[in-house]
């Protein structure tokens, strides 16, 4: 994956920072987010990952295990570059956080920084890796290499279940007749979401995070028609008095999501 001279720059750098942050151990060092995702553009930060065996200390415990790390974030930061820090995690709750979600334990986990929760299948597939000696990530990637049923099965079973509820519920047609904005605004956004998971699974896709859905879901082979538009439009309404034209258009979405899923299942 090519970036610009700048980031690869950025890589080097940090290259040697992280092996000395890891100490002993065996480490593997990458980046996430647009970068890991190949959606990345001049405003993207840089999102490192560095995984290790055993337990790192935080920035305020051992500062000056962490000094270098956050004189090269203000350097870089200067020249305009805005990088995300360095997050460590071990092998071992990495392991262990697969082997739930691979096996249908939906628990995305909510950290204030994502919209719909961190989804661990997102951020470990969707790493660009900088440095594995030890072959950590390339395991890890392994294990993704074929999309799971009991995954697939068990977000169909998860967010299914939330449309047919919200489809005929009488509470969201009420807050339609009384133009409640900011119960109309969440709802939509959360249904959204869940028909866009569905889609994910069933294109066996793992999901790509908060950013960029639209442009993963336009390459997928089962899909409503014009998906991308009609999100849009669902979206961005235009005014309070849309909001009935903004049900009606996202029930129609959920009743061919859910014949989607129900083809998928049958």
């Amino acid at each position: 994956m090519p970036f610009p001279p700048v980031i690869q720059s950025v890589f080097e750098e940090f290259i040697p920072i992280c092996r000395r942050i890891a100490g002993e151990q065996r480490y593997a060092i990458s980046v996430g987010g647009s970068l890991g995702k190949g959606t990345w553009d001049s405003r993207s930060d840089v999102d490192f990952r560095l995984f290790t065996d055993q337990p790192l200390p935080r920035a305020q415990q051992q500062p000056e295990r962490w000094a270098d790390c956050r004189a090269a974030i203000e350097r870089w930061r200067a020249r305009g570059i805005e990088i995300d820090g360095v997050w460590p995690r071990t092998v071992g709750e990495i392991d262990a956080a697969l082997d739930g979600w691979l096996g249908g334990e939906i628990k995305p986990v909510n950290l204030v920084w994502t919209i719909w929760g961190y989804h661990i299948l997102t951020d470990v597939n969707n790493q660009f890796v900088i440095e594995d000696p030890y072959g950590i990530i390339a395991a890890w990637k392994d294990r993704l290499r074929i999309y799971p049923p009991a995954l697939k099965q068990a977000i169909l079973s998860k967010y299914t279940a939330s449309l047919r509820y919200w489809r005929t519920d009488y509470h969201y047609a009420n807050k339609v007749a009384r133009g409640d904005v900011v119960f109309l605004a969440g709802m939509t956004s959360k249904l959204v979401h869940e028909i866009i998971q569905i889609l994910f699974a069933l294109n066996e896709t793992y999901y790509a995070g908060d950013g960029a859905n639209l442009g993963f879901v336009e390459k997928f082979t089962t899909v409503p028609a014009d998906f991308s538009a009609r999100v849009c439009n669902l979206l961005y309404p235009g005014s309070a008095g849309a909001f009935a034209g903004q049900y009606a258009a996202l029930a129609a979405l959920i009743d061919e999501t859910l014949a989607l899923a129900a083809e998928s299942q049958a």
